[in-house]
């Protein structure tokens, strides 16, 4: 796989050069990431309304909190804050990893609780 990746950037790098990306629609506009494209049609707009309201799954979560202390992580100083730092980078991956293993998502009481209040409303 990584002699396939080494091929594709060498091809894209190439074609830069070129300069066959100079005169594509869009360039320099800024990245539209808020595409939901790869969500299913049938659940677009449940996570819209829930993403609107400011929840997000906790999986998401936990993906989030995962790149804020890989920040972290290289900004640190000492052995014992690294250390602490892997150590909940280790548990939220084995926490993440879990759930996908199971085939389903893991809802915590907190987050279908704050859910149902704010739809009962």
């Amino acid at each position: 796989m990584q002699n396939f990746d080494a091929i594709a950037e060498r091809r894209i790098r190439e074609a830069q050069e070129r300069g066959e990306f100079d005169n594509l629609p869009g360039i320099g506009a800024p990245l539209k990431l808020d595409d939901d494209a790869l969500v299913p049609e049938e659940l677009r707009v449940a996570y819209r309304l829930l993403k609107n309201a400011g929840f997000i799954p906790p999986e998401l979560a936990a993906h989030r909190e995962i790149r804020d202390l890989e920040q972290l992580l290289q900004a640190a100083e000492t052995d014992g804050e690294r250390q602490h730092l892997l150590a909940r980078i280790n548990f939220l991956l084995t926490r993440t990893s879990a759930g996908r293993r199971r085939g389903q998502l893991q809802v915590e009481a907190d987050y279908y609780e704050r859910i149902a209040a704010r739809l009962s409303r």
